[in-house]
């Protein structure tokens, strides 16, 4: 089996991991051929044994590149490190990918005695309507909140979202706050570029009093977004392979993610 994979394997050198590009079944075959009586199932056995793992390919490298763009990621971590250090409210923001209603499958397995049926094609005009989740997570606390949209993502409604924390959570953890850090991506409705957004977030100022900064990560770098991963991730978990068939079990899953 060594011998098999010694040019077709490949490593991760922190976590000590392996894969391999060669199939279970071309790996079996190939042994049956020298003469081993073994089915893919204990060659897939022996891989682990191995050191081996399923694999897929993972989103981490950026076109584009900027040399100024580390400095751009420290002056990030320093301002979110200075509004955490002295106790002031610091969130990230962004918008989770859409969601259609209705019987659609959505990726991933869950248990369950029989398989849920689901459409056959996933085509709009099929969906109930379209869920947009618009999520605010509290970098101090560790908490997770989040407003779904029904009809359009606007900065408008970004910003009410930001709002409705503040109101329903914000404030009452932070009741002698007199600023607010806002992290978010470059990209969307909360746009370094758009006005519309800053416009919306004076208001909100004039109508706290709070004095807001808001940074941006640069272009291609949203994973890095705090929200992603310690947030959306986890809401994608708990719904995998439930279709989403109404707005109200949209809420349920996401009310009960931990």
């Amino acid at each position: 089996m060594k011998e098999l994979l010694e040019d077709a394997t490949a490593g991760d050198p922190i976590r000590g991991t392996k894969w391999t590009l060669k199939s279970l079944r071309k790996l079996s075959k190939t042994l049956r051929g020298r003469g081993f009586k073994i089915g893919y199932e204990s060659v897939g056995r022996l891989l682990r044994s191995l050191g081996y793992s399923l694999r897929v390919n993972r989103k981490c490298l950026s076109k584009r590149r900027d040399p100024e763009r580390d400095e751009q990621m420290r002056y990030l971590a320093r301002q979110r490190q200075a509004f955490m250090k002295a106790g002031k409210p610091a969130v990230s923001v962004d918008t989770k990918k859409k969601e259609q209603i209705g019987a659609f499958k959505n990726p991933g397995k869950t248990w369950c005695q029989e398989p849920k049926q689901v459409l056959v094609t996933d085509f709009p005009n099929d969906a109930d309507g379209k869920a947009i989740p618009y999520g605010v997570y509290d970098m101090q606390r560790n908490r997770g909140f989040v407003v779904v949209g029904v009809s359009h993502e606007t900065a408008e409604f970004a910003v009410n979202a930001i709002g409705r924390w503040w109101q329903k959570e914000g404030q009452g953890r932070y009741p002698d706050a007199t600023e607010l850090l806002i992290q978010a991506d470059s990209g969307g409705v909360n746009s370094r570029r758009s006005w519309l957004f800053k416009w919306e977030l004076q208001k909100f100022a004039d109508e706290t009093g709070l004095m807001i900064t808001v940074t941006h990560f640069p272009t291609g770098a949203s994973k890095w977004n705090w929200i992603e991963h310690r947030l959306f991730n986890h809401i994608s978990q708990n719904w995998q392979g439930e279709p989403l068939i109404t707005f109200e079990t949209v809420l349920k899953f996401i009310r009960t993610t931990k």
